[in-house]
């Protein structure tokens, strides 16, 4: 039973609390019926739809709640039409009507959540209750409207029952949260949400362990206004444990009907659980085919205790392009595009070929840019639905303060999820690539793996408030032209806090580390020896300007070490403002010494949500400026800083 089915199972019962509920309005109800909770108060005749609809009208109101704290009366106007679009006109005479009418449910309902089933509600507009009052009316522009509500007593749980609840789950992964630890236990507060999410818990509770058709049988809700209580029963009704019957798939184009089901990971006659299909549902969605997907369960459970399960699908067109920018003041313009065929051969197997230039406006010879060129093969579902096979080949030529490469890049191989928050990936790498830096003229030829490991436990990557994001990255690998085997290792971790409910004052850190095992530096490639500075990196330095002192200005280093640290709020729904602090460290040596300085960078930022996350501006002034350094840089890009 969806939540869906258990919230319309508890309107039920709330239907018997409304009817011995002496919530009374304080004029006749209107012609129309009055909806809430699914249940329509006020039977009627209906009035023709004739509306009248023309001319902006304005109006002006006040919202009184009456022997009411702060905090109802914040919920009562945040659920009130009226009050949110005060400062819009509405649609004409008729227009204001309904949506005045509108908000008698509305306005109960929020008193229904605050449990307050003793209130009464009047709106006015010019004096005369909105319930009387034909949608025909033709009212005064600007019009006057009064909201007066008397919320009434608080009132709580007498009896709070959950009848057939299910038993204790085995794994620990099938656990739900008790509806007493939500609020549904006798003397706690008896809001309508806290009844509603009391069923979905306990239906829930059944889903987890396998009883895919459990439902609410009844649902009885009674209240006594003598003294001010509410008594809740939920009967629950399991039916039977059920496994996977067969996948079938529906609405493809151009995939694979058996590769599709094969990569749901739902194995026919392996027990029902709901927690699968949402990471059957969130598998397919990242393979990038589909516009949208869903899986839909059959209406009844077979007699041998299958449950046939259809994969329903929408397919994205195959081909797409995009391009894309980025900006700061040390490091001048960046432009890049990309093609990409998402299904090349009719199993999620996608081809992305991209370019890219840097560095414009630093310079004007494009002998000074930056350029990038390469394609990436993807192939999902490669031995698990899990595993993906890629391969990737890249020619690029990097114009650095430090130095310059030009060089080709070849990687295959395979990345595996294991679980929603633990990945891996495991890859065989090599190149050739010449640099021109302080130590002349060079050639490197490489050869080696790359393996790596993240756990990622934010809500949302691009603007997390919460979580933790741990990275480690190990690259060994063996260099031609020195004869030398060498480990390059990398470690980072960002964590997020939120400071209130509303996620409106965050606090976030980050810390990375490198080192760089065995070869000394002059016979390193520069590629892989660490640098820090720049966006990503300490904020208010040139980009990779922070190293080791070399003869001839910086050169890279064989440790790493780099703190972040950021305090975000949200000024409005939209933006945002950023103070942070960067510090990063590059030594000589493969285990820091400390020989070389600390260098910090301080600065703020502001912040513009978007739906693709915030538009980020910082502007960042280092502490210890460098020759190369700028006196103050500024940044902008889409995402938070980490």
């Amino acid at each position: 039973m969806s939540s869906g089915r258990a919230e319309r199972a508890i309107s039920n019962g709330l239907r018997l609390l409304l009817a011995t509920t002496a919530l009374a309005m304080a004029a006749p109800a209107p012609a129309s019926a009055l909806e809430i909770f699914g249940l329509k108060l006020f039977e009627g005749k209906r009035e023709a739809e004739a509306d009248v609809i023309g001319t902006p009208h304005f109006y002006s109101m006040d919202f009184i709640v009456e022997n009411g704290d702060s905090e109802i009366e914040r919920a009562l106007k945040a659920a009130s039409s009226l009050w949110n679009d005060r400062d819009k006109p509405a649609s004409g005479s008729g227009g204001l009507i309904a949506k005045a009418r509108g908000d008698y449910g509305r306005i109960l309902d929020a008193l229904y959540a605050e449990a307050r089933y003793g209130g009464t509600i009047s709106i006015t507009i010019g004096g005369r209750e909105v319930a009387n009052l034909p949608l025909i009316d033709d009212l005064p522009s600007p019009s006057q409207i009064t909201v007066r509500v008397q919320p009434g007593p608080l009132f709580r749980f007498s009896e709070a029952r959950i009848v057939n609840a299910a038993p204790p789950a085995a794994d620990p992964d099938d656990f739900v949260a008790a509806p007493a630890d939500e609020g549904f236990r006798e003397g706690e507060i008896a809001g309508s949400q806290t009844i509603i999410k009391a069923g979905r818990l306990s239906v829930e509770a059944w889903r987890q362990q396998g009883y895919a058709k459990a439902e609410i049988a009844e649902s009885r809700v009674t209240a006594a206004h003598a003294s001010d209580t509410i008594a809740a029963t939920i009967e629950l009704a399991p039916s039977r444990r059920a496994v996977y019957g067969p996948v079938g798939v529906q609405g493809t184009e151009r995939m694979n009907n058996a590769f599709v089901a094969w990569m749901t990971g739902l194995e026919p006659g392996e027990e029902y659980d709901p927690d699968d299909l949402r990471k059957a549902r969130e598998r397919l969605i990242e393979l990038g085919v589909f516009r949208a997907a869903r899986i839909v369960e059959a209406d009844e459970i077979e007699a041998d205790g299958s449950l046939p399960l259809n994969i329903v699908v929408q397919e994205r067109l195959a081909r797409r392009f995009g391009v894309g920018g980025s900006f700061s003041t040390v490091d001048g313009l960046g432009l890049e595009a990309y093609w990409l065929h998402r299904n090349l051969f009719g199993r999620a197997e996608s081809l992305r070929v991209e370019g890219k230039v840097a560095g414009i406006g630093k310079s004007i010879d494009p002998q000074d840019f930056t350029y990038r060129l390469g394609a990436t093969f993807t192939r999902p579902g490669v031995y698990t639905p899990q595993t993906n096979f890629v391969a990737s080949l890249y020619g690029d030529r990097e114009v650095l303060e430090t130095y310059t490469r030009t060089g080709v890049t070849a990687e295959t191989g395979f990345t595996h999820r294991f679980t929603d928050e633990l990945s891996g990936r495991i890859f065989v790498n090599g190149g050739f690539a010449k640099f021109e830096d302080d130590f002349g003229t060079r050639e490197f030829v490489t050869a080696g793996f790359l393996g790596g490991i993240t756990y990622d436990s934010r809500d949302n990557a691009a603007d997390a408030t919460e979580g933790i994001y741990a990275e480690l990255r190990v690259e060994p690998y063996y260099e031609f032209n020195y004869s030398n085997a060498a480990t390059r290792i990398v470690a980072e971790a960002r964590t997020y806090q939120s400071l209130d409910a509303d996620n409106r004052l965050i606090l976030a850190g980050r810390a990375k580390i490198g080192t760089l095992l065995q070869p000394p530096i002059a016979e390193s490639p520069p590629d892989k020896l660490f640098f820090a500075g720049g966006g990503g990196s300490v904020r208010g330095f040139a980009y990779r300007n922070i190293g080791v002192e070399a003869p001839g200005g910086v050169s890279g280093g064989r440790s790493l070490i780099e703190l972040s640290g950021e305090i975000r709020a949200r000024v409005t729904q939209s933006i945002g403002v950023v103070g942070f602090i960067d510090a990063g460290y590059v030594g000589a040596e493969a285990f820091p010494d400390f020989s070389e300085d600390l260098k910090i960078g301080v600065g703020a930022g502001l912040r513009y949500q978007t739906g693709l996350g915030p538009i980020r501006l910082d502007a960042a002034v280092p502490l210890d400026r460098g020759p190369d350094d700028p006196s103050v840089a500024f940044y902008v890009g889409i995402g938070q800083a980490f």
